[in-house]
């Protein structure tokens, strides 16, 4: 992979003994959590390959579920995460997987409470760096270092350009943007990384497009 500075190579301030399984997978449930948009009931974390062998050892169990409550990766909670999960009233399940994934480092989440659900699958791919890369079904590339919405939208024509219309008038630039659709004509994902935190007014906008069904911020 490619390292933007020394940083990267360091990897970033934590509480655990790797950057891969602990910062990497805390930062993955902090991810899943900002998704989400709120803190979930419930918690079911499937793990893969090098996780599923080790995350007891490497902490990535109290990693994950220290990120699903929005701990920081240098939060010195995060050991203590499972009962303070079970304090908050998160019910927390684990799932050894055995099927072999594409990356070592691998998990699924799926989160879930009484307004509904997400399923997201994210790899932590060493120093502190991760990728979403799948949302619901959606396949997608989002690494959670820059801020950015995801719209969920009827695979329609004018969406998009609406969407990135509405971006421009406001003067926002965008860094990176990947569109998703699982079939023509269905349901499609837009994922738009910016170079600011977007104002509600906006996102507002956003969301009274023809086709636009639901908005959500992401901040890193």
């Amino acid at each position: 992979m490619k390292y933007n500075s020394v940083f990267d190579i360091i990897g970033p301030i934590m509480v655990g003994p790797s950057s891969s399984h602990t910062a990497g997978a805390a930062i993955i449930g902090r991810l899943a959590r900002s998704v989400f948009g709120r803190e979930p009931k419930r918690a079911d974390i499937h793990l893969y390959g090098s996780f599923a062998e080790t995350y007891r050892g490497h902490a990535t169990d109290v990693a994950i579920v220290g990120g699903l409550l929005d701990f920081d990766t240098n939060d010195e909670r995060i050991p203590n995460s499972l009962q303070l999960a079970k304090e908050a009233g998160l019910i927390v399940e684990f799932h050894k997987e055995e099927a072999v994934p594409e990356h070592p480092n691998t998990t699924k989440i799926r989160l879930e409470d009484e307004r509904g659900s997400l399923e997201v699958i994210g790899v932590s791919i060493g120093g502190g760096k991760v990728e979403i890369t799948e949302l619901n079904g959606f396949k997608l590339r989002l690494n959670g270092m820059y801020p950015a919405i995801l719209v969920l939208h009827n695979d329609r024509y004018g969406v998009i350009s609406g969407v990135t219309n509405i971006l421009t008038h406001h003067h926002v630039n965008i860094g990176h943007m990947e569109v998703s659709r699982k079939e023509k004509g269905q349901m499609a994902l837009m994922v738009i990384e910016v170079d600011q935190n977007l104002e509600d007014a906006i996102l507002d906008e956003i969301r009274k497009l023809d086709h636009v069904t639901q908005v959500t911020r992401m901040s890193p």
